[in-house]
């Protein structure tokens, strides 16, 4: 079976969790209700993992970030975040581009 780019913004879409920038330590970390960080986290820097990987280019296309999703499997929580595997199968892919998108929300 192969994993096509509608595949992996799926799975980037349904990614769990929310990601926010801890200032004290200096890293994003991961909960799963956006009331379980703390004081040490911004509310303005707490966002939906399924957002946090995506960056805006400009008013109509965002990038799958890489980086963002490797902070999130550096975690170590793949299935509690659901990680899948076409997701997985985008990270070992580097010799490809990072996907481009036309996000549309429903």
């Amino acid at each position: 079976m192969s994993i096509t780019s509608a595949d992996i913004c799926r799975a980037a879409d349904g990614l769990q969790g929310f990601v926010g920038f801890n200032g004290k330590i200096g890293q994003h970390i991961v909960r799963f209700s956006e009331d379980s960080f703390g004081m040490d986290v911004v509310d303005s820097s707490i966002t939906p993992a399924s957002e946090f990987v995506w960056q805006i280019i400009d008013d109509q296309l965002m990038t799958l970030k890489r980086e963002l999703i490797q902070l999130l499997l550096d975690q170590n929580i793949n299935d509690r975040l659901a990680i899948t595997e076409p997701l997985l199968a985008y990270m070992r892919r580097k010799d490809l581009p990072e996907i481009q998108a036309q996000r549309v929300r429903q």
